[in-house]
């Protein structure tokens, strides 16, 4: 099935919320660097990486296609 038959309202919509996901988790992150806090950008840092995980996840799931160097690991 091509990517163009499977992107809909639902996909759209959770796509989103990964998004919105990670760039909360990066906020949280960049907060905790800025405020030199390691101990919670450790935690956040573990977070955001979840986070983009999930979200590359859902991508490969409904077939888009991710080079290798771009997945976390």
């Amino acid at each position: 099935m091509a990517l163009t038959e499977v992107i809909d309202d639902h996909v759209l919509t959770r796509y989103r919320e990964l998004a919105d996901a990670e760039s909360a988790a990066f906020d949280e992150l960049e907060h905790a660097y800025e405020d030199g806090d390691r101990s919670h950008f450790e935690a956040d840092l573990g977070v955001w990486l979840e986070a983009i995980r999930t979200k590359l996840a859902f991508l490969r799931h409904i077939g888009v296609d991710i080079p290798e160097p771009a997945l976390v690991t």
